[in-house]
């Protein structure tokens, strides 16, 4: 097979819009077809495990406390992401196999240790959270299996988001196309001939993740221009690690920070009980995919505003997020309302027996579902501040606005209407609106700050 040769894509110049569209194409049917795959863990034990419902609700009651576990690290390989597009917008492009270097070791350090501590700890972690014992037998083995893939995801997240930050969005969805095709014919395999519930999909899952990383290291070995990965000559740059870390840390802190919220408030549904817990499971599920397609967008702000910023063109970057605003808002309003008002029949492809499960998942997606699109709006702010290099703002701003405001709501107001699970569920887009406008005011400032500082240097020059 020839050696792969591939050019950066430049966001500097030119249109933003199309360009915008193009980028986050790739990157939407990757969450698309991640976020199916993930369904499938639900529907096929929903559809076909022994007590399917209290199977779905055992994978679905661990997703919090794994993405409040797993989020930090992934949130950090948007780090990467970011200088490698700086130093595409600047032309620096010999630096970048330090920073693929630097992220491989990191990554499989970080792997190893979540990895070790999700299966040790994983059963009073799980009891913390009020799981009903019905599905903690099932939930235990799960959250275990899925641990022990974690060096892979977090290898792949970091090497998938330099991959883009160059400009190339195809691969990662091609890669992830195939390995999740893997994952849904192990999901059959596991729970159809061997029998097996939750644990089933754990494996599964962790086998299609080992699959994807080694997609994406094969890809870069082969890669014989600026991206290319030689483990022979890899060399861990402190330097490198601490700009990473810099612009990373924060949105993986924010990613843990908000789970941390969604923990609290998946132990509040928990006690609702197993049906309860099912349904606000699948309708998550069936709320990810809006938030996928939305969240392609987020990674195009990244990016086009991290070139923008190396290249010193700050007139283009509130004409991203203009372009950016108004696609997760048509996108947020399209897909939120279509699977409201189709939700009894999306559900049923979770959970085609018991109508009390669909019933409280219906009391999720008339909230939750219909208010969406603030998500996609509340991401691009936060992209923007975090591409103009203020990420630890922008990390502040999501704690305050969103998981402190949760953490109130849940202990002040859902006290006084305990038994409304809807007074619980309206917290989500309180929050995001609160959290959006205030990313937008912010950066309005950072940009005019900076404008100011540009005009200030080229005078002095």
């Amino acid at each position: 097979m020839s050696a792969i040769v591939n050019q950066k894509v430049d966001f500097t110049e030119g249109k933003i819009t199309p360009k915008l569209i193009k980028f986050a194409i790739p990157i939407m049917l990757t969450g698309l077809l991640q976020m199916l795959y993930n369904a499938s863990d639900m529907i096929v034990v929903g559809n076909f495990a022994e007590n399917g419902s209290h199977a779905m609700g055992a994978v679905g009651a661990c997703a919090a406390l794994i993405n409040m576990i797993v989020g930090l690290f992934i949130g950090i390989s948007v780090g990467a992401g970011v200088v490698v597009a700086r130093n595409v917008g600047a032309k620096r492009l010999d630096n970048i196999k330090s920073i693929i270097d630097t992220s491989i070791v990191f990554s499989l350090i970080c792997g190893i240790f979540v990895c070790a501590f999700g299966v040790i700890f994983a059963k009073d972690l799980l009891i913390i959270m009020k799981t009903p014992d019905e599905i903690l037998s099932e939930a235990v083995p799960y959250m275990q299996a899925y641990f022990v893939g974690v060096p892979a995801s977090l290898i792949y997240n970091f090497l998938a988001s330099i991959v883009r930050s160059t400009g190339d969005s195809k691969r990662p969805l091609i890669f992830l196309a195939v390995s999740g095709l893997i994952n849904v014919a192990f999901n059959l395999v596991m729970v159809l001939c061997f029998g097996m519930g939750a644990v089933g999909v754990g494996i599964a899952t962790t086998v299609s993740q080992y699959f994807a990383m080694l997609f994406i290291i094969i890809y870069l070995i082969r890669r014989k221009d600026y991206c290319n990965l030689n483990f022979k000559t890899v060399r861990f740059s402190k330097n490198v690690l601490s700009s990473i870390i810099i612009i990373g840390l924060p949105a993986g802190l924010q990613s843990s920070l908000f789970a941390i919220s969604n923990v609290v408030i998946q132990s509040s549904i928990n006690a609702y009980g197993p049906d309860a817990i099912s349904g606000n499971s699948a309708a998550h599920s069936l709320e990810a995919f809006t938030y996928m397609v939305m969240n392609a967008f987020y990674h195009g702000t990244l990016t086009f505003v991290g070139q923008n910023m190396g290249a010193r063109k700050y007139d283009r970057i509130p004409k991203i997020a203009i372009s950016s605003v108004l696609s997760v808002t048509v996108i947020g309003l399209v897909m939120g309302w279509g699977i409201y008002i189709f939700g009894d029949f999306f559900l049923s492809i979770y959970e085609p027996e018991s109508a009390i499960v669909r019933e409280w998942g219906l009391k999720r997606l008339a909230i939750v579902s219909t208010m969406h699109f603030m998500v996609g709006v509340m991401d691009i702010g936060s992209g923007v501040n975090r591409g103009m290099g203020k990420s630890i703002l922008s990390m502040i701003i999501s704690l305050l606005g969103s998981v402190v405001l949760r953490i109130i709501w849940v202990y002040t107001v859902c006290v006084i209407y305990p038994n409304d699970i809807t007074v619980l569920y309206i917290s989500y887009p309180i929050s995001w609106v609160i959290t959006a406008i205030t990313h937008f005011i912010v950066a309005y400032f950072i940009h005019k700050k900076l404008k100011k500082q540009d005009g200030v240097q080229k005078i002095v020059a």
